[in-house]
């Protein structure tokens, strides 16, 4: 089964390439420039895996990824953060993200945690669904 990914990044360069990728591979992917626009976005589709970008204006990630987890709790979520804010990717998973990824990010490894959390999510779904 695919996994739904919603990428959140104010990059355009970056979220271009990551799209690219993803498609190449065939995964459904969608790309938001902003935190209202992804949230926006999730109240009308239903994404497995978001990857947010800690860094954005306006709305911050910590922000968006408390309105997903309050909106959303069985979407996982993966932090991109760069080296001056490893932190705020610690703090992320500490508000329930997934796991994080240091921008720039090993295309690689961002893939293989995708996966991962995209298999999570469907087991949570699984047995959220039996409760």
């Amino acid at each position: 089964m695919p996994i739904n990914i919603l990428i959140v990044d104010d990059e355009t360069d970056f979220v271009d390439t990551l799209l690219k990728r993803f498609r190449i591979r065939k995964m459904p992917v969608t790309a938001a420039s902003s935190g209202p626009e992804a949230l926006q976005l999730m109240a009308g589709q239903n994404f497995d895996v978001v990857i947010l970008d800690v860094r954005m204006p306006g709305m911050d990630g910590m922000e968006v990824l408390r309105q997903i987890k309050a909106k959303h709790p069985l979407t996982e979520v993966i932090m991109l953060t760069g080296h001056a804010s490893l932190d705020a990717g610690m703090q992320g998973m500490g508000l329930g993200a997934y796991d994080y990824v240091l921008k720039p990010a090993d295309f690689d490894e961002l893939l293989d945690k995708v996966r991962r959390a995209g298999e999570r999510k469907a087991l949570n779904a699984k047995a959220h669904a039996r409760d």
